[in-house]
């Protein structure tokens, strides 16, 4: 465009002074005047490219994607193996796809030696990978004790450890984990057992599980056992909500175990609360004992009103709740194993623990016929599978 003007201005120019206009004087071209630039180009200057943009994948999404109904309800079970004959767990999550394997019992075996066996778990499934779980509380509850694992003291004794001593026990309890492969510890226990009553509280007490006979005092040790978990990509569980530390009979041997006390508003119940909302995002463990000022018509476990009415409503917790034992404990045995499994989903539940390998295809095919029949327990075992698989993704067990 600048070549075509040109000629127009030199005979506009030209025209002028023929008709008598006085000629514009040009200034002479001094030593810096600068030399005419270059005409510009006629042709235009490309826009800036635009970088496209994709939409971010949603891996928990892709991973709910690429199960199936069964596998996807398959995900919300974790199954026991006897901790010391662990190789029956690769056939287990090869062909069942479960969710997690617990290692139920007693080994003295080595932490490289038990590594190697859970690599093998993980390497056998394209799917999400299998949460490798243990009861490593202390004292008479501590599952892994060969080389590599230190000996802990009971919870009573490690509530009463200097905090420094105590950061530097939940350090080596989640690099000892760590290092063999197990990345879920069913603990600590958050139980409160009121000081005089420990002798006869038969499932925690009368064991040295407790941190202390205090919220306070239990709050101050479990933290400090959580975060050392939480350092080495171990996650913990807080068990046993809403708190077996009035208890007198324990609900692994006892048909039906009943607390009268615990409200809603007790401060065991809301300590519960304030450590499952901590940065770590502990598991929370049900217990089986019924609660007659919660729900005395079940057990908490199988309570809407406590899983979902309390725990998640009131006290604000969306993480995964694990089921206590469903497969030999006394306190369920008067419901059918399919039903036990039901009704702890219904209830809000996530994760159902199961420390035998014999009904948890009879627990998958139950959840699996009431799924297909009713629209709104399917939408129940949805939230379910994306909480579940939530949880896998933040720990780093899915696919990519």
């Amino acid at each position: 465009m600048a070549r075509r003007l040109l000629p127009l201005v030199v005979l506009t120019a030209a025209l002028l002074a023929g008709c008598g206009s006085a000629p514009v004087a040009q200034p002479a071209p001094g030593p810096t005047s600068a030399a005419p630039g270059p005409a510009p180009s006629s042709t235009p200057t490309p826009a800036p490219s635009r970088t496209a943009t994709t939409t971010p994948v949603d891996p928990v999404a892709q991973a709910v994607a690429g199960l199936d109904r069964r596998a996807q309800v398959a995900q919300l079970f974790v199954v026991g193996v006897p901790a010391d004959d662990p190789d029956q767990a690769e056939a287990l999550v090869r062909d069942t796809g479960v969710g997690g394997v617990f290692l139920r019992g007693r080994s003295s075996a080595g932490a490289a030696a038990l590594a190697e066996a859970t690599g093998s778990w993980a390497a056998v499934t394209s799917g999400p990978r299998p949460w490798v779980a243990a009861d490593q509380e202390g004292g008479q509850v501590q599952t892994l004790s060969g080389p590599g694992f230190p000996a802990l003291p009971p919870a009573a004794e490690q509530g009463r450890l200097a905090p420094a001593a105590l950061a530097d026990l939940a350090d080596g309890l989640g690099s000892s984990l760590a290092s063999a492969g197990v990345d879920l510890d069913l603990a600590p226990v958050a139980d409160v057992v009121p000081a005089g009553t420990e002798e006869g509280n038969a499932p925690i007490g009368h064991f040295d599980r407790q941190y202390g006979s205090t919220a306070e005092q239990v709050r101050a040790a479990v933290g400090p056992v959580l975060r050392g978990l939480d350092a080495h990509g171990v996650t913990g569980t807080l068990k046993h909500f809403p708190g077996l530390g009035r208890v007198t009979a324990n609900t692994d041997t006892t048909a039906r175990v009943v607390d009268d006390v615990t409200t809603a508003d007790d401060p065991q119940v809301r300590l519960f609360g304030e450590l499952a909302g901590a940065a770590e995002q502990p598991f929370v463990m049900m217990s089986t004992a019924v609660y007659t000022r919660l729900d005395g018509s079940a057990p908490a476990a199988f309570s809407r009103a406590v899983v979902t009415g309390l725990l998640r409503e009131q006290l604000g917790f969306d993480g995964v709740v694990i089921s206590d034992d469903l497969a030999t404990a006394e306190a369920v045995q008067d419901v059918s194993p399919g039903q036990r499994a039901v009704r702890f989903l219904a209830a809000g539940g996530t994760l159902v623990l199961v420390n035998r390998t014999d009904p948890a295809q009879q627990m998958i095919d139950a959840v699996l016929a009431e799924d297909a029949a009713d629209p709104g327990f399917a939408a129940t075992v949805d939230d379910a599978v994306r909480t579940a698989l939530t949880a896998k993704a933040r720990a780093g067990l899915l696919p990519g």
